[in-house]
């Protein structure tokens, strides 16, 4: 087992962000037993994503039926020096973590005095910075350095909270640990990878230039700035024997390449302004504008691609790496491109960026996307706000943007992510740290709660992000279910626990198949599920980006729904006449309803309650109708996907597994991770379990390990009910649902 604590706190650096393995897109890295302690920073955009689910650390008494619907214990002390105790005292909650997603595993136990009600103690928050203009202007920054993410009274006031705060403490050390760990490596090589260009090696730029100019404010030794500059000097083409002498050197034909770079420069600009030499700024800021800034003033005023209408991480990103940069150099900058690209990217990100966040909460891309989008958001909201004094209502100009947390907390389930749609490419220094940001924003405490116990919270940006004086825990008091209703999106994810592995977890989409930037699948119906530490049920994720036109078109006969991970086929769905779902598609949501179960302060699993979703898909299919439900059944120890099918084609019901499969006429049996889980065909009668690899066409990259699970069915009316049951032991009890028609499901209509 793998320490928790030792890989946030006391594990060497290559436990923050260890070298990724090559970037091989026409053969992308498949995550199949592989555990993810090569990076805290590094989150790979695997290919098989959630099929790969994680393996339990521990095996919990999953027959505990004790509830935990309030909280128990004595109340968390209000005295700061008492809260500060109880903080070090317990330290980090999770204990260990060892699955393939480095999900944190939690105590089973109840401890009122930290397990409570999420709060934020304000003796032990942050200093209200003293920055604060009363008429602010993009153009008009702070005098004193540093200006951006942090003023300098932060990181004044931050040794003294990481003394006190645990969490604090660990990231620190895992930082530092890290910018030590690069005094005796080499800049990151650079290389044209496609289209891409060197997307990759700008995020990774970015990355070590924000660990090692932290850990230079940290100790103030210059060996960390000469590193920088070693970093930047190689990025920017001026190191001794550099061979990437293109004159459009950060490859702004793909944008996001310049905009990582430019963030990456700007941070060391500022951060370490007070120990670079003439000599050095002017070199820095040269860089910035000849291979940034530049193509920047002429992207947004000649309405390049990614600043018309592109509510997704494009704009979020591109916005923000020229924002970072602008504000680091301004009141420097003789060229004027600083001034002029402040005077747009704001304007230009609260009409697309600020717009990616749906009426639910949900990121119009892939739940994957969501982390390059909100942290480009973040970052360039905060940037603003520290270095000006305001965020020009680029956090307010959609009312909706602060739900976007809870889409990121519902849509991880209990072993990983509902990851439908693309991945991305190597995430790099783009963690889930923008929650922090948006709790503290927002006042909404459990976000931060949340994902402070992830294994990504490691990096600079949680340092100033997280609050220091929350207290509490993010899952008291928090509902189970979570119910998104936008029309481009409509999902829903239940769960019997928050902070239990072993939970069961079911997440179900529908929503519309266009309008994701080119992100998604044909995937209405599409769902996964989680129970005892594992996922059986899960999801591809992205294809190989370089293969031929799969972003060129998501048109009914575009090339990308020829490939396996994105047509239909490849989904944990129907197939009806052997035919893709049509692009047109207007799911609609016919019925929900949840028991309300919220988890107390307990992390034991309360084993109560239910929850059910019903959708039309029949616009999805040429078919007479098609809708599909899925329920919590038995106190949230089984799950029932119904069908109810009306077509002139045959129907093919599908479902992704990397379990050993066994069937048996109507029963599937599934093993891993020395878990077992049921499947049983309740109806149609006669209709029998079959399996084949998931092996795609001649053209798609392979699926190793992957098993397709079908039902095959004929022509006409067809009312499919399948129910998967977790072996849970001999004291549990597992039940047989009665059967009950779509139209007539409620809370109390499967009860006995």
């Amino acid at each position: 087992m793998v320490n928790y604590n030792a890989v946030h706190a006391d594990d060497s650096a290559d436990h923050f962000i260890g070298q990724p393995p090559p970037k091989k897109r026409t053969s992308p890295w498949i995550r199949i037993g592989l555990p993810v302690l090569v990076a805290i920073l590094v989150i790979v955009g695997a290919v098989l994503g959630g099929v790969l689910g994680s393996r339990a650390a521990r095996d919990n008494n999953n027959s505990s039926s004790s509830s935990s619907s309030g909280s128990d214990g004595d109340t968390a002390p209000s005295d700061p020096s008492a809260v500060a105790s109880v903080k070090n005292d317990i330290g980090l909650f999770p204990t260990s973590s060892n699955t393939e997603f480095s999900i944190p595993l939690y105590p089973s136990t109840t401890n009122g005095a930290a397990f409570s009600t999420p709060t934020v103690n304000s003796q032990l928050a942050w200093p209200k910075d003293t920055f604060a203009p009363s008429s602010p202007a993009p153009t008009s920054v702070r005098e004193d350095r540093p200006r951006l993410f942090a003023p300098k009274q932060k990181w004044d006031a931050l040794p003294d909270f990481i003394k006190q705060d645990p969490y604090m403490k660990s990231w620190d050390k895992t930082i530092q640990d890290y910018a030590n760990s690069l005094l005796d490596q080499g800049p990151v090589a650079y290389y044209m990878d496609g289209d891409s260009g060197i997307l990759d090696i700008s995020r990774e730029v970015k990355q070590r230039v924000k660990a090692l100019s932290y850990t230079y404010r940290m100790t103030t030794d210059t060996k960390f700035v000469d590193r920088v500059y070693l970093e930047l000097q190689s990025a920017a083409g001026n190191s001794e024997g550099s061979t990437f002498t293109e004159t459009d050197r950060w490859n702004s034909a793909h944008f996001l390449d310049t905009a990582e770079m430019a963030m990456a420069f700007g941070i060391a600009y500022d951060w370490l302004h007070d120990v670079w030499t003439d000599d050095q700024k002017t070199t820095i800021r040269a860089a910035i504008n000849d291979h940034a800034l530049t193509y920047g003033v002429d992207a947004l005023n000649n309405n390049a691609w990614w600043t018309q209408n592109i509510r997704g991480n494009w704009n979020c990103v591109c916005n923000a790496g020229l924002t970072v940069a602008s504000l680091a150099i301004i009141d420097e900058d003789d060229a004027g491109h600083a001034s002029a690209l402040l005077g747009l990217t704001i304007d230009n990100a609260k009409q697309n960026c600020a717009m990616a966040v749906s009426s639910d909460g949900t990121w119009a891309e892939t739940p994957n996307y969501w982390y390059f989008g909100t942290m480009g958001h973040a970052e360039m909201a905060n940037a603003l706000i520290t270095a000006t004094g305001s965020d020009y209502e680029l956090m307010t100009v959609n009312p909706d943007f602060k739900k976007t947390g809870e889409f990121h907390m519902h849509v991880y389930g209990a072993t990983s992510m509902f990851e439908y749609g693309d991945h991305g490419p190597n995430k790099f220094s783009s963690t889930a740290n923008s929650i922090m940001f948006y709790g503290d924003y927002y006042n909404i405490p459990q976000y931060s709660l949340f994902q402070r116990d992830r294994w990504d919270a490691a990096e600079p940006w949680a340092m100033f992000w997280y609050n220091p004086g929350l207290t509490g825990a993010y899952w008291d008091g928090k509902e189970v279910d979570g119910f998104f209703d936008d029309d481009l999106d409509q999902w829903v994810a239940m769960r019997s626990s928050w902070t239990d592995q072993n939970a069961v977890y079911v997440g179900m989409k529908a929503g519309s198949l266009q309008g994701h930037q080119t992100h998604n699948d044909l995937d209405v119906g599409d769902f996964v599920l989680d129970a005892m530490g594992t996922r059986w049920a899960g999801e591809f994720g992205s294809g190989d980006y370089l293969s031929t036109d799969y972003f060129a078109s998501q048109a009914q006969d575009a090339v990308r729904w020829t490939y396996y991970r994105k047509e239909t086929q490849g989904q944990n769905t129907l197939v009806i006449g052997g035919n893709n779902q049509l692009v047109t598609a207007t799911p609609k949501i016919l019925n929900k309803g949840s028991s309300g179960t919220k988890q107390g302060s307990s992390t034991v699993m309360p084993w109560e309650g239910t929850a059910f979703w019903v959708v039309d898909m029949t616009s999805a299919y040429d078919a007479t109708s098609v809708k599909r439900g899925v329920r919590m059944f038995n106190n949230r120890r089984q799950v029932l996907i119904q069908d109810e099918v009306n077509s002139s084609a045959g129907v093919q019901w599908t479902m992704h597994t990397n379990a050993t499969v066994s069937t048996d006429g109507t029963k599937a049996t599934l093993e891993r991770d020395g878990k077992t889980l049921q499947m049983e065909i309740l109806s149609p009668s006669g209709a029998s379990f079959t399996t084949t690899p998931s092996t795609g066409g001649d053209k798609d990259q392979p699926n190793p390990g992957i098993t397709t699970v079908m039902i095959t069915l004929d022509a006409g009316s067809n009312d499919i009910q399948v129910l998967f049951s977790p072996q849970w032991g001999s004291d549990v009890e597992l039940k047989t649902p009665k059967s009950v028609a779509l139209d007539d499901w409620s809370l109390d209509s499967h009860d006995s």
